[in-house]
């Protein structure tokens, strides 16, 4: 399978991403990986690197930067993302991976390569990792305003990717909320409490406090774009601070690092449950073809992982999987109550 990688998208481009590009198909015979961008410095950062019979490049002269505004962004054609949305929308690569401007990644994937039928809303989904076994998270930026109907969808959403990545028959799904009662919440998430609780084709199991949520006591949870935002970065510098805190504390006291050296393994392997970079990316569920957005400043390792999950979206088929589900017509489900808003 061939995945696209925009190789000018992130932070410190093209490095990280030639990096992660090797790494990724040396850990995985069958990926081919397309190296987008400009073909000179691609080539260049090869050489320093080493390369690959399964890293090929397609030539793009244009990059979008960080802060570009999304509809301006796209209309930059000869641009690495723009040229990488290109392959994957003519057939010539089965995935994409960017690490570019999120605003520009959204756009282009909405109107380039198009919603699933009956999906309104794409969303933005990620792998929390927590005490307990790892939770999918949407939406989690795609959509800061949203409806009843656009919750429902992405509990489908979710329960699809989660079957699949972790070969769970009936994922439990959970709504995020400011309590477990069921008429705990505002209008948007009362209402889609009801909704998910009458739906067969999901396993809902009610509501989840933010307290909970690395508990990891559940498969699925879904909440809108703007909450999912500020809890993913919220628990981003969390982890972040909590480890420099102890590497500080440590520093501290001579007993304290006599003491370290025993608790190293615990402290590498706590680490790495809670590393981001171990699940690469965030994914875009909604859009007809697999997208994976990587953090800006993403690693050698965070790119390699990004296009592992890519891999397995096309391997499981999790797009196709997701349209199967969505065919019957859910439109309507929650309109009335959504007009009289």
């Amino acid at each position: 399978m061939k995945i696209a990688l925009d190789a000018m998208g992130g932070d410190f481009a093209p490095k990280n991403e030639v990096m992660g590009a090797l790494a990724a198909v040396k850990n995985d015979s069958e990926v081919e990986v397309v190296l987008v961008g400009d073909e000179k410095v691609l080539k260049a950062e090869l050489a320093l690197h080493g390369s690959n019979s399964r890293i090929s490049i397609v030539n793009a002269k244009e990059r979008i930067s960080m802060n570009e505004h999304p509809t301006q962004a796209i209309k930059k054609q000869d641009s690495s993302l723009m040229v990488a949305i290109k392959l994957l929308n003519e057939g010539k690569v089965d995935a994409l991976v960017s690490a570019g401007n999120t605003g520009a990644v959204l756009a282009a994937s909405i109107f380039k390569i198009g919603r699933i039928k009956n999906v309104d809303r794409p969303g933005i989904v990620a792998i929390f990792p927590t005490m307990g076994r790892p939770i999918v998270a949407l939406d989690l930026g795609a959509n800061v305003d949203c409806k009843v109907k656009h919750l429902v969808q992405f509990a489908k959403m979710g329960s699809v990717y989660s079957k699949h990545r972790f070969g769970i028959e009936k994922p439990e799904v959970r709504l995020l909320n400011i309590g477990e009662e069921e008429h705990k919440g505002n209008e948007l998430t009362t209402e889609t409490y009801k909704l998910l609780k009458e739906d067969k084709n999901i396993n809902f199991v009610g509501n989840l406090e933010p307290s909970h949520l690395l508990a990891g006591d559940t498969d699925v949870v879904v909440c809108d774009g703007f909450v999912g935002n500020v809890v993913l970065k919220l628990g981003e510098g969390l982890i972040s601070t909590i480890f420099k805190m102890i590497k500080g504390t440590i520093k501290k006291s001579i007993m304290a690092m006599f003491g370290a050296i025993f608790m190293l393994p615990a402290l590498k392997n706590i680490k790495k449950k809670f590393d981001y970079d171990e699940f690469g990316g965030t994914l875009l569920l909604g859009v007809k073809k697999p997208v994976i957005k990587a953090h800006g400043s993403a690693s050698p390792k965070a790119f390699k992982n990004a296009i592992r999950e890519a891999a397995i979206m096309v391997r499981e088929q999790i797009v196709d999987d997701i349209a199967e589900i969505l065919s019957e017509d859910i439109d309507n489900q929650g309109e009335t109550k959504e007009n009289e808003k």
